[in-house]
């Protein structure tokens, strides 16, 4: 199968320049990029489309190169924003790189760059005279990220105004390092990847194309990777291997499927088979799979282990773990758990009667744990309680 038809068959086609040229484009090998900006140390879900998308041409037999970027960091993409991103100082940028950067290499089989290699060495008036010049301030005022702001009386700077002229550059200068002729990204960077198309093609005279990934978004319409305790962090330092399994295992049923698709590397017959079975079956398979994807199979395997564990009354060394000085009220202990944020939130949780200690519900508001065992603040979410 064409790496094309593979992309959209999984569900990771929004749309492209010339599908039928893209189609020709890719019968042989050819090098696409995916850029990253590092505004964090980690990367979260919502990242995980573009990341699977580059595993699967590459696996394809297409060349990636990642671009991580520590030059347009610098700038912050206005995309999706309602405000201007807070600079970073270059000790946080540093680490943010290199967190990322270990990330991305689980699905970059080919080469990784920082774009700050030569966006730094830019001149001001170069870019004005090179790159600028190119661009028609009428039509990137018509841009859905600039006119949003403009129209919300909320504004923009012109440090974010310009943004689009460096993500155009990186595409130019790959164009020209590295031979790439093909652009992924998400939805939202439609105007960026065709403006660096545009350039190439008035800079160098080139064909090039690009290519973007939907807006993922869950059944019940809540933004992929947000939950109610924050973003869902590939980093097993921020979510560990078992609450990340427990995030997939937790999806709704008319998402299972198109999360198999999306997140695993399963053949898509085996995604049907398994969607044919038993969904709670299916959604274990997702878990596990999309588990071993980012932590390894080793994880996956205990994560799930831990959580049939815990779903069965029994305790498991993978089962994220407090550590109290018992007696404890259950109370304070939902809070350290970080199932609920205030005294009024456990009391709540316990009235509604999702609370309970292994297999006993919680009713009492003064209950305490005298001894370490499994508290469950909802029928999904479970730690264990153990001795400080």
């Amino acid at each position: 199968m064409n790496a094309l038809d593979t992309l959209k068959a999984r569900g990771f086609f929004n749309q492209c320049t010339d599908e039928e040229g893209l189609r020709e484009h890719l019968a042989v090998p050819r090098s696409f990029y995916i850029g990253f900006d590092p505004t964090a140390e980690s990367l979260h879900v919502g990242s995980l489309v573009q990341l699977m998308a580059m595993a699967h041409l590459s696996r394809a037999g297409h060349h990636a190169i990642a671009v991580v970027g520590g030059g347009t960091a610098k700038i912050g993409d206005p995309s999706g924003r309602d405000s201007t991103r807070d600079f970073m100082d270059a000790e946080r940028l540093e680490r943010n790189k290199q967190g990322i950067a270990a990330q991305i290499a689980k699905f970059c089989s080919g080469r990784m760059v920082d774009n700050a290699d030569w966006l730094d060495a830019l001149g001001y008036i170069q870019v004005l005279r090179e790159i600028g010049r190119f661009f028609s301030v009428n039509e990137m005022i018509k841009t859905e990220s600039v006119a949003q702001r403009l129209e919300r009386h909320q504004g923009m700077s012109f440090i974010e105004f310009n943004y689009v002229l460096l993500q155009s550059y990186d595409y130019l200068e790959l164009f020209r390092r590295h031979g790439c002729t093909l652009q992924v990204g998400g939805g939202d960077q439609w105007y960026n990847i065709v403006s660096g198309m545009d350039l190439i093609r008035r800079v160098e005279g080139g064909k090039s194309f690009g290519l973007t990934t939907p807006l993922i978004t869950t059944a019940g319409g809540a933004k992929m990777g947000k939950t109610a305790a924050g973003a869902v962090w590939l980093d097993p330092a921020r979510v560990s291997p078992y609450d990340y399994y427990q995030y997939w295992y937790n999806v709704d049923d008319r998402d299972i499927e198109r999360f198999l698709k999306l997140f695993t590397f399963l053949p898509l017959d085996q995604i049907a088979a398994a969607v044919a079975g038993e969904y709670r079956l299916a959604k274990r398979r997702l878990a596990r799979e999309a588990t071993a994807v980012v932590h390894g199979a080793a994880a996956a395997d205990a994560a799930q282990a831990a959580a049939v564990a815990a779903f069965s009354g029994g305790v498991s060394a993978d089962m994220p773990t407090i550590r109290v000085s018992f007696p404890v009220s259950v109370v304070e202990a939902l809070k350290l758990a970080q199932f609920a944020d205030s005294n009024s939130d456990a009391r709540r949780a316990i009235q509604g009667g999702g609370v309970r200690i292994g297999d006993t519900p919680v009713a009492d508001l003064r209950a305490t744990m005298t001894e370490p065992g499994v508290l469950w603040g909802s029928k999904k979410r479970a730690v264990r309680v153990e001795p400080a």
